[in-house]
């Protein structure tokens, strides 16, 4: 209407002349364009089934147009070729139910008539075998994972086979990188790989399926788009602070932040330790966890701890910080005097004894005893060894936090040491002889040291009897000595032995212990003897 009435008078004076004497005539032409508009492109109807064993078929369609007031009627033929139709259909799609009489198993026609305002359009026909025409809904619940440089697509199987999936991907964030689309055969669970991707990179991806056992299958719709954050590749550095309080430690925990591009839609960062897992002494909990956050607060007992911190997003996680919280330190270690061993346990009560095989308290296994382990019979001594030394730990559980209420050291049964002291150096004197030794390891103690028994001989000649004095040798910081010495203070005791050839390994039956030797026996002793 532009182009004829902007650019030719004579036909603006014929529609002038027209005007006077017919004027209902271009009112008439205007109508009739605008009705006409509103058509817009109908396509041919898409008719299928969503799997196999569906009786209900599914028509949909497309169609441009801005009229709001649109109805549909959707024509086929039936087995005898007689034209059948559903009518007033509000959107673009219907279903055919079995009340219909369509037959499936033959050939039909099928188009849709739309009626837009006083328009009405017609699509073109098309001819379908119902029965070969299935399409899938799209996929849907997608997950993801990285499998090194691959990026790994499972979602929901719509049917037990395999099907053709087509995979849109493109970098996150980078609108001008263009995108690629693969076609991969999925496997029976519905998995795809992209393989060589980068790894430290986030991805947009989409994908649609197609089945491919039917001889007319149909593409499903898209998936939404799909966010697919980076992979967690790095440890999180983690650092800790510990503050102690009435038999409960309070650990705080900070790491750093993890590169942006792994944080894509959601990240969290779970933290369990040993002592909620065994459920000792406070009921076991499910791991820690919180999002968006770069620290934690937790409570732990005074034994040690291994704390896990792992961080986790849509596609996968991060490998495992493990970090090694030992006990805390307990000054002036005493023996047990009591234990609950043989006791039954409340049900906030535990025990944990740690086996230790050297003088620094590292634990090389640990025993774990709780009420209901007990009630289940489960005993702790059966798993404990004889002549070991443990580090006895006693739990409770208050106001839902653990506390350490007693550390003290245990052995289930003791006995000698299996291996002698080695000596150091000797270093000779006027009138005596400083001597020296190496202490013995914990695993060859096979129970408390109580004290060295050191033996001398004179040597004389063949013919003259052979005396031996042996010495008891204590040394602790209750006699406020670190040494012993012969005859010159009451650390040592004494006991000469006539008649006897040899020293024996064994020490001679006791005898009385003079002064403050009796208040040191059981306690810890030095190494050395002048």
């Amino acid at each position: 209407m532009i182009i004829i009435f902007g650019t030719s008078p004579h036909l603006m004076e014929t529609f002038r002349h027209w005007r006077s004497r017919y004027g209902y005539v271009l009112l008439f032409l205007l109508a009739a364009i605008s009705t006409g508009s509103a058509c817009g492109a109908l396509s041919s109807p898409q008719c299928f089934r969503r799997n196999e064993v569906a009786s209900i078929y599914i028509c949909e369609w497309s169609f441009n147009t801005h009229e709001s007031d649109v109805t549909f009627t959707l024509y086929f033929t039936d087995i005898f070729g007689k034209k059948q139709k559903i009518e007033n259909i509000r959107t673009n799609q219907t279903e055919i139910v079995d009340q219909i009489p369509l037959t499936v198993s033959y050939s039909a026609d099928i188009w849709v008539e739309a009626q837009a305002g006083n328009a009405t359009c017609t699509s073109p026909n098309v001819s379908a075998l119902l029965i070969d025409s299935v399409k899938y809904d799209a996929p849907q619940n997608i997950s993801v994972s990285w499998v090194r440089n691959n990026l790994s697509l499972s979602w929901q199987a719509a049917e037990g086979c395999p099907a053709l999936a087509e995979v849109w991907f493109r970098k996150y964030g980078n609108p001008v990188e263009s995108s690629e689309k693969r076609l991969i055969n999925t496997t029976n669970e519905y998995n795809v790989v992209i393989v060589n991707l980068v790894r430290s990179s986030a991805y947009q991806v989409r994908i649609r399926q197609l089945a491919i056992k039917y001889k007319s299958p149909l593409w499903s719709n898209w998936s939404p788009f799909l966010t697919v954050p980076a992979a967690l590749d790095r440890k999180l550095e983690v650092d800790h602070t510990s503050r102690l309080s009435n038999g409960t430690r309070q650990v705080t925990l900070t790491w750093k932040p993890i590169p942006h591009q792994a944080t894509l839609r959601r990240v969290t960062y779970s933290v369990t330790d040993t002592h909620s897992s065994h459920g000792c002494p406070c009921k076991r909990k499910k791991s820690h966890t919180s999002r968006n956050s770069n620290h934690h607060t937790l409570h732990v007992s005074y034994s040690a701890v291994n704390i896990t911190v792992v961080a986790r997003n849509e596609a996968g996680k991060s490998p495992e910080t493990v970090l090694h919280v030992p006990a805390a330190s307990a000054a002036d270690l005493k023996i047990c005097d009591q234990t609950l061993l043989n006791e039954k346990l409340r049900r906030r009560t535990c025990l944990e004894l740690y086996e230790l095989q050297d003088a620094d308290l590292n634990p090389e296994s640990v025993i774990v005893l709780t009420a209901r382990k007990q009630k289940k019979g489960e005993g702790i001594k059966s798993s404990m060894k004889n002549f070991t030394r443990y580090l006895y730990f006693e739990h409770r559980c208050h106001n839902g936090k653990p506390r350490t209420v007693k550390v003290c050291l245990f052995y289930l049964k003791e006995g000698a040491p299996n291996k002698e002291p080695q000596y150091d150096k000797t270093v000779p004197k006027t009138h005596s002889v400083s001597l020296s030794w190496k202490e013995i390891s914990y695993e060859h103690h096979r129970g408390f040291l109580t004290h060295y028994s050191l033996c001398s001989m004179k040597i004389s000649p063949q013919k003259e009897p052979k005396d031996l004095y042996f010495f008891v040798c204590f040394g602790t910081e209750t006699c406020n000595s670190n040494m012993c010495r012969h005859k010159s203070r009451p650390m040592c005791s004494q006991r000469k032995m006539k008649g006897v050839s040899q020293c024996h390994e064994t020490s001679p039956e006791p005898w009385s212990l003079p002064g403050c030797l009796g208040q040191c026996f059981n306690q810890q002793f030095e190494n050395s003897f002048i």
